[in-house]
């Protein structure tokens, strides 16, 4: 891993993820009722319930509006969640006010080019190994797995290793 990511990974306090293509693999399910179904990954749901044993706060900033966000949200113990947000910015500045956060605080995952002002912003980014290429310029690193099949998961380790908070959440030493 390279040096400068796991220096940026140390200083992390807030995780912001955007949810389809990110927490999910970016496939919309409509039901024949008009539900919306949406599949998420188990791996990265423990990869968030670690960062907030750890006292990392993760926050979802997402363009859509879905029942099953809030579900999810709710499952994960995650209380900033932001939908049909279309300025992501606005809410990373609350959200930088809130818990006390400089940009170097923060890591962002994303995966299109609605995430590009985040990705300028955030101290640490990241994107899916299926983003889309201007995402995929713009992040220091891009994971070696999809969105919504281990991405998150793969971010939320590196996080917790360099804070050092890997042992006390994980159970596991590294010895």
């Amino acid at each position: 891993m390279d040096k400068e990511i796991i220096e940026k990974a140390g200083n992390i306090k807030l995780l912001i993820l955007d949810v389809d293509g990110v927490m999910t693999d970016g496939s919309i399910i409509l039901d024949n009722d008009g539900n919306e179904l949406k599949r998420f990954h188990v791996r990265d749901g423990h990869g968030i319930k670690m960062l907030g044993r750890a006292g990392i706060v993760t926050a979802i900033i997402t363009g859509r509006k879905s029942k099953v966000v809030e579900l999810r949200a709710k499952e994960l113990g995650i209380k900033e969640v932001y939908q049909k947000i279309f300025v992501k910015s606005e809410i990373y500045e609350k959200l930088l006010v809130k818990y006390k956060c400089e940009n170097e605080n923060v890591a962002f995952m994303g995966d299109d080019v609605v995430d590009q002002e985040l990705f300028k912003r955030a101290g640490l980014t990241a994107a899916p190994a299926d983003a889309e290429e201007s995402a995929k310029k713009l992040a220091d690193m891009i994971s070696s797995r999809n969105g919504g099949r281990g991405a998150v998961r793969e971010f939320t380790d590196i996080i917790l290793k360099a804070t050092g908070k890997w042992n006390k959440v994980s159970g596991e030493s590294l010895g």
